[in-house]
């Protein structure tokens, strides 16, 4: 690997040293003389090496690559984010929405699994084989949907 003194710099480097050089000579900390002076030697420039010492003399800013490296600080770990908790704690982590819509699109009582209540499912999905859970389901959505509902543990449905 090469000295980092030996390597090349192409005209953007070229440009921040002259910038950064303008800003001195602003600044007050170099006469015009020498402004003019170091600016001819850094458009010259051909290493990284043939830029440091025109700053040697001079406080920051430098053009970047004269600048000590940034230690790596890892960040710490973001902890685990659960789903956020319900506005209150009289309201489900359900939504009703999604209930009544799925219990009225899958008319086997799926809403229902949805919610908790199981054992209503699994009557609405046992009946459906003789058609009347089916029609238990989709009015049962219909119910879900328009007066609200609760989840297994008594809880409010979400809107």
């Amino acid at each position: 690997m090469t000295d980092s003194d030996e390597l090349r710099i192409g005209t953007a480097e070229r440009e921040d040293a002259v910038r950064i050089l303008g800003e001195h000579m602003s600044e007050g900390r170099l006469a015009l003389e020498e402004y003019e002076e170091r600016t001819s030697a850094a458009l010259a420039a051909r290493t990284r090496g043939d830029l440091k010492p025109l700053f040697k003399d001079l406080p920051a800013p430098f053009p970047a690559f004269m600048a000590p490296p940034v230690p790596y600080v890892a960040a710490p770990p973001a902890p685990y984010q659960a789903a956020p908790p319900p506005v209150s704690p009289h309201e489900s982590d359900r939504y009703r929405v999604a209930a009544g819509l799925i219990q009225i699109m899958l008319p086997f009582g799926i809403g229902r699994f949805y919610t908790g209540h199981t054992s209503i499912g699994l009557a609405q999905l046992l009946t459906s084989f003789i058609g009347v859970g089916v029609i238990w389901s989709i009015i049962d959505g219909i119910i879900i949907l328009t007066r609200g509902g609760r989840d297994i543990d008594g809880r409010e449905l979400r809107m």
